[in-house]
């Protein structure tokens, strides 16, 4: 690859953006989530012990053990830890000298901290994505902040860049191979899409649009889904540029057409943020029209070079064409004009490819950064002086063996596809995995493994009243409930307990025991519980008294479809009953009390902390400030405001090189005045300013003798 100065600085802006998503839609979602009165209260995860901090560290690795030790309680140890990481993430969009290691480093711990508490709420692939992505761009970013020598050129960061595309691979070609190996009828038959934009968490407006499309190109966008997903993730390490932003832009339209049609958080933009290892800065500066053209070359080796890399690139597409056409039988039926596909492999068929492939693209990944490392080593041969030599090589030491040892534990999780190889990892390399898999380092992905809501969208509707005989609907913000309600737009932001009761709806609810610690909240009219529901109270049906009697009901959804003349009708969505989710209760209810005995959800809180201390005090102003809006409002506003100072920076930074430069590029005349200043500064001893000078003054009265003539005539 070329040089990557731009596109990993292009990567770490973005990585921080993604921070100050993810630690802001968080925040906002801490008392109703991790309170003291909120669903799973964390500080029931954290206990303190008598044990010494650095056991208690090591048994739970989290910052927040320090709360008690700043006078703050688990909660408002979690709110701190956010703020930290909204505020930290905001300068590293704005300065570039904070996207730093160091800072990367104390993101990475911050997230890493909440994640320890953050139970079923925040184990999700995405949060599991960022920290992997987190710790790679502690190694990716350079050391601003206590660096003594300034340098432009870092000889290993193209090898520690190359980490980011080899979990970009991973990403995408587990995604790709899990829909298959699990066996799924719809994935199989084609048919996944016609179920997903409906049946997905929480869809789109244009999700309905697209669920409207004819079940042959929803078929056809399934082959599509798996050539992106599969076979082009290889070409991530193609030795051809051309090839390598093929397969970039094929995987920026997959993720910006499920951006379009679904509400994934910051998943997909973090995935297209890893696309950018892909890139090179001649391409950065064709997006920015700063391309240089190449002179032409009459060489007919040149010639016959870049003839034989075009004939490679057409041999690649046209092999994608024919494989696709001939495993998925795609053919084009003129009459009813369309394009029919299924699939012509069996499962078997499939998982003999797959132990075939595996284990040569792990080779593909070790020929690769192998390349990496020893160009970079060649590189760092060719520095002058003995010991920038030695400096540069001792760097180049340290994170070559970071990245091998990252690729290789990497290849634990990575084998999973494949039992086979993955019983042939070295045992050693298996107790590495084993030792870093509790940090989260690296981690196994796979999503949409099969498809839901094929028999229509399972939703569980929550009912309130005070007489068990008028019951009210208790509306979700962001949540399918409402078959009038157009569906949200609220990408970054990621409702968690709205992701959980999609997963809820999905099974018993004996197997979501918070289901029940969220009944008995809203039976106590808990506000941060309420406000996770309904951010205005106006909108929750019990805002003046609780309901006395709770129950859920479980419902299926489908979305509504066209008539025959075309026209969209007035209701997104139409449901049916299905039976009863969880019965009703109330509180003192002798069954519903014993439910919550036993997941420990009605023990005495612990004693709420004085907020007359000034650390406190902040982290209750900031809460009431915050409070009124809803999170993705929180998310645009700090991004918006963002790259609002990004902008107003780059804008008053131009006109003064530009000045600059234009005074540079006009020479000034040596007259008199310009003499005696030489004179002036040779009594205060400035010796460059002299040289500086008289260098100028000899160089244009060369090109104008006769003036320097007369002046010396003045002068004497």
């Amino acid at each position: 690859m070329g040089d990557i100065k731009l596109p990993k600085n292009i990567y770490l802006w973005s990585v921080a953006a993604i921070y100050l998503f993810a630690f802001a839609s968080l925040y906002v979602q801490i008392p109703g989530l991790y309170g003291s009165d909120g669903i799973l209260p964390a500080r029931k995860v954290l206990r303190y012990t008598g044990k010494p901090l650095l056991e208690q560290l090591e048994d739970m690795p989290t910052l927040l053990l320090l709360s008690p030790y700043v006078g703050l309680d688990t909660e408002q140890g979690m709110e701190l830890l956010c703020l930290l990481g909204m505020l930290i993430s905001f300068a590293a969009i704005v300065v570039e000298s904070l996207r730093d290691s160091i800072v990367f480093l104390i993101l990475w711990c911050l997230y890493f901290s909440l994640y320890q508490v953050g139970q079923v709420f925040l184990y999700f692939q995405w949060d599991s994505l960022l920290l992997e992505t987190g710790f790679l761009t502690i190694l990716v970013a350079p050391l601003n902040l206590f660096r003594w020598r300034s340098t432009t050129t870092k000889y290993h960061d193209q090898i520690t860049f190359w980490l980011v595309r080899w979990l970009f691979f991973r990403l995408m070609f587990a995604s790709g191979v899990v829909k298959l190996t699990s066996r799924c009828p719809t994935w199989w038959g084609l048919t996944a899409l016609t179920y997903h934009y409906e049946s997905q968490c929480i869809p789109t407006p244009a999700s309905w649009f697209a669920h409207q499309l004819p079940v042959w190109f929803q078929k056809l966008s399934v082959v599509i889904t798996y050539i992106i997903e599969i076979p082009i993730p290889i070409l991530f390490f193609a030795p051809i540029r051309q090839l390598r932003l093929f397969a970039f832009y094929s995987q920026v339209l997959l993720q910006v057409l499920i951006i379009i049609t679904g509400n994934y958080n910051f998943f997909n933009l973090l995935t297209i943020v890893l696309g950018f290892s892909l890139l090179d800065d001649e391409h950065i500066n064709f997006w920015l029209r700063r391309s240089k053209r190449k002179a032409s070359s009459s060489s007919w080796l040149e010639f016959l070079w870049h003839l034989l890399i075009v004939l490679v690139e057409l041999t690649v597409y046209a092999l994608l064409v024919y494989l696709t056409c001939v495993y998925f039988s795609l053919e084009i039926n003129w009459e009813k004009k369309r394009i029919e596909s299924k699939t012509a492999f069996t499962y078997h068929e499939f998982i003999q490819w797959l132990k075939t492939v595996i284990v040569p693209t792990i080779w593909i990944g070790v020929l690769s950064l192998t390349w990496e490392i020893v160009t970079a080593m060649l590189r760092c041969a060719l520095v002058r002086g003995f010991f920038w030599k030695l400096w540069t090589t001792l760097q180049w030491a340290v994170f070559a063996t970071a990245a091998a040892g990252m690729f290789a534990i990497s290849l634990v999780p990575y084998t999973y596809l494949e039992y086979e190889a993955n019983s042939n990892i070295w045992p050693a390399v298996n107790k590495m995995y084993t030792a870093v898999d509790r940090y989260q380092l690296v981690n196994s992905y796979g999503l949409f493994r099969r498809m839901t809501g094929v028999g229509g969208r399972p939703e569980v509707i929550v009912e309130g009243s005070y007489d068990q005989q008028t019951w009210k609907e208790i509306e979700f913000t962001y949540k399918p409930g409402n078959v009038s309600a157009a569906p949200p737009i609220l990408i970054p932001h990621q409702p968690r307990l709205d992701w959980q009761m999609w997963f809820a709806a999905l099974a018993h609810q004996s197997h979501s025991p918070w289901f029940t610690s969220l009944l008995f909240r809203l039976l106590q009219g808990k506000k941060e519980v309420i406000r996770l529901l309904q951010v205005d109270e106006a909108n929750y049906p019990f805002s003046r008294e609780p309901p006395v009697y709770i129950r859920a009901q479980l419902y299926k959804y489908w979305y509504t479809t066209t008539d025959e003349t075309g026209s969209v009708p007035q209701q997104w969505w139409r449901r049916r009953y299905v039976e009863e989710f969880y019965p009703t209760v109330f509180l003192g209810d002798p069954k519903f009390d014993d439910t919550l005995n036993e997941h420990g959800f009605k023990d005495k809180g612990p004693l709420k902390r004085s907020s007359d201390a000034w650390l406190p005090y902040i982290l209750k102003t900031v809460r009431d400030y915050t409070e009124p809006f809803t999170g993705h409002m929180v998310l645009w506003s700090l991004f918006a405001t963002a790259v609002a100072v990004c902008i107003v920076k780059g804008l008053t930074r131009r006109p003064q090189t530009g000045s600059k430069s234009k005074s540079a590029s006009v020479p000034k005349k040596p007259e008199g005045k310009d003499v005696s200043g030489i004179e002036n500064r040779l009594s205060k001893g400035d010796k460059r300013a002299e040289a500086a000078e008289e260098f100028k003054f000899k160089h244009t009265a060369q090109e104008k003798p006769s003036q320097s003539v007369k002046n010396v005539k003045k002068k004497k």
